[in-house]
Formats: structure tokens, C-alpha cells, sequence
């Protein structure tokens, strides 16, 4: 991000862009702001957009050798054309020879670092990759909303608070929205606040299920599980996510009794920071053997339920029954 910041700053633009990752925030606001930098408020003669798989890479070349009118650059935004996917035999020639007048910014949801596509982007202009987001980057980037509206919050409700929204910027902002519209008046925002009006992620569901099922709290953990069958969530899929947070928990604790802190565990796991803390603690109640019978359980669950021998809701229903026993 620096060096397109950089870019932008200094008016010293590549020919050709490729903004990719799996942040969809950043990749909009910096689409945006390239946008802004490299097209007059006004100008529609010079400005183009190609949207979606239907994408001719000819017409887009054809585009790219006119002329602009009365101006010193022609733009074209391509955004989700599958370019960097599929086979594309034309652009990637191209993109060598751009004209000195053209630059190309591709917006692109899916990519493969192996294409000729993205190599040659690599080599002829710029890629920049917006990734999730540490929590610690997020919480200043939250604090820093927050206190443009004169609110404040404290660290563990800043946590609470990214733990029912995910890491996902665009959702978090949704949830920060709610928040000070809910506490006008007040500067504070509260545990309260959070749990009154902050919707939970089904990914989160989960981890309150998870967190249930170390307390041996049946009762919690059931009524987790019947909310997400309430909304839609397929049974083989809360099976998966379950396995996955079990077997999270049990890296956990190896690493940890490997020696490495909280800091390294996160980036060995990808996990947040405070969600690792989340997990020693739950590891802490089970031996690693433990862990990988429950991980094992789990995936000889699916394998009975695709073989017809168990219903996918009741075996789920089982599992948890016998986890938090």
C-alpha cells in the first residue's frame, strides 16, 4: 500500500495496476482514490470501465489505442474480469507495449500468481495486495473513527466488539455505524452498547459454541447450534467450521509448548492476537491426545453422514452432546 500511496502522492503513476487481495474494503477505497488521482472531476471522454467475465480482451486493446481527447491520459478501470484466472493470450503482450498515454487499473477478486497475467503486471507495472488486517491495525483504524465522533471505548470491548465483526473492514465500518448512532449523546461505548446492537458473525456463532462446549455448557452450546439451523446454516458446514476451531486450538497449544509467545502463534496460525489468548486458554483444558480425538471425531462424523449412516443435524447434535458432557 505504501508504494501506491507513494504514486499518488507524488503524481508518478505505473501503466498498469492490479489491486487484488481478499480485504474488500481497502480495494475499494484505494480503486477510489487511484480514480481520483488519475481522472479530472468531469472527465468522462478519457475514462472507461470493463466489468465482469463477458470482458473481450480486444475491445479493451482497441480502447487502449485511441487516442485521449484533448487530454494527457486515457484510464480504463477492469474490474473481476477473470483475466488473471483463465487464459487471456492477448493482454499479457500487451501490457508491454502500453502507449505512454494509457494506464490500466485491473480490480480483481480472484488471481493466480501463476498466470501470464500477473506476471506481466508484475514485471511492466505495479501489484499491490490488500490483505486482512492484524487487530492491532484494526483497533487504531477503529479508534481513530471513534474519535473523529468523540466516542471512546476500552481495550476489552474494542475486542468484544471484533470478535462478534469479523476482521472484515467494510463490515466492521457497518458495525461502527450502529454503534454511534445507538450512543449519541454518550461518550462511552459499552459491553452494553456492543451486545445490544452489534449483529454476530455465523463464523463467531461458532466460536461462542466453541467457548460453550470447553465450559461443558450443554445447554449454550445446543442453543448455538439450533440458532445457526435457524438461519440456514447447513449442519456440514458447522461440522467443518467446529473441526477447524478444534484443531486451531490444538496448534495453539503445541506451539505454545514449543515456546513460542502469543505474537509468533498468531502469525504461525494467522489468527488475531486476542483470539490466540482466547484459544491457550481453552487448550489449557484438554490434553493435545484429546484435541485430536476431537478432531478425528469430527471429520469420521462427515464420513458416516456421506455414507448414510448418520443424519447430517442429528450427528452434529451428537458431537456437541458428547464434547461438552
Amino acid at each position: 500500500m505504501k508504494s501506491l500511496q507513494e504514486d499518488i502522492k507524488n503524481q508518478n503513476f505505473k501503466k498498469v495496476y492490479l489491486l487484488c487481495g481478499e480485504e474488500d474494503y481497502l480495494k475499494k477505497q484505494y480503486k477510489e482514490k487511484l480514480k481520483a488521482a488519475l481522472v479530472p472531476e468531469g472527465d468522462t471522454m478519457n475514462f472507461s470501465v470493463f466489468e465482469g467475465k463477458k470482458t473481450e480482451p480486444r475491445a479493451v486493446i482497441e480502447l487502449g489505442e485511441t487516442m485521449p481527447f484533448f487530454a494527457d491520459r486515457r484510464v480504463i478501470f477492469l474490474e473481476d474480469t477473470g483475466f488473471f484466472k483463465g487464459q487471456c493470450q492477448e493482454l499479457p503482450e500487451y501490457l508491454g507495449e502500453l502507449p505512454e498515454y494509457l494506464c490500466m487499473v485491473f480490480v480483481e477478486s480472484e488471481i493466480d500468481k501463476r498466470s501470464r497475467m500477473y506476471k506481466a503486471v508484475k514485471k511492466y507495472g505495479r501489484i499491490v495486495e490488500f490483505g486482512q488486517q492484524d487487530s492491532n491495525t484494526l483497533m487504531r483504524w477503529v479508534l481513530g473513527i471513534l474519535n473523529r465522533e468523540g466516542r471512546k471505548i476500552t481495550r476489552n470491548d474494542m475486542e468484544l466488539l471484533l470478535t462478534k465483526t469479523g476482521t472484515d473492514m467494510g463490515n466492521i465500518e457497518r458495525e461502527l455505524e450502529k454503534l454511534i448512532c445507538y450512543t449519541m449523546g454518550r461518550e462511552v461505548i459499552t459491553r452494553e452498547d456492543i451486545e445490544a446492537v452489534c449483529t454476530t458473525q455465523i463464523s463467531n456463532h461458532i466460536f461462542d459454541m466453541i467457548r460453550a462446549v470447553t465450559e461443558k455448557n450443554q445447554k449454550k452450546a445446543l442453543e448455538l447450534y439450533y440458532d445457526l439451523l435457524s438461519l440456514k446454516e447447513p449442519p456440514m458446514r458447522i461440522l467443518f467450521l467446529l473441526a477447524r476451531q478444534f484443531n486451531l486450538i490444538m496448534q495453539v497449544k503445541e506451539l505454545s509448548a514449543a515456546g513460542h509467545d502469543q505474537s509468533s502463534i498468531a502469525k504461525k496460525t494467522g489468527l488475531q492476537p486476542f483470539i490466540v489468548r482466547n484459544y491457550a486458554a481453552y487448550a489449557r483444558r484438554y490434553s493435545t491426545e484429546t484435541l485430536r480425538e476431537t478432531v478425528e471425531e469430527c471429520v469420521n462424523t462427515e464420513a458416516k453422514v456421506k455414507t448414510g449412516l448418520m443424519t447430517d443435524t442429528m450427528s452434529v447434535e451428537l458431537l456437541l452432546v458428547k464434547f461438552s458432557s
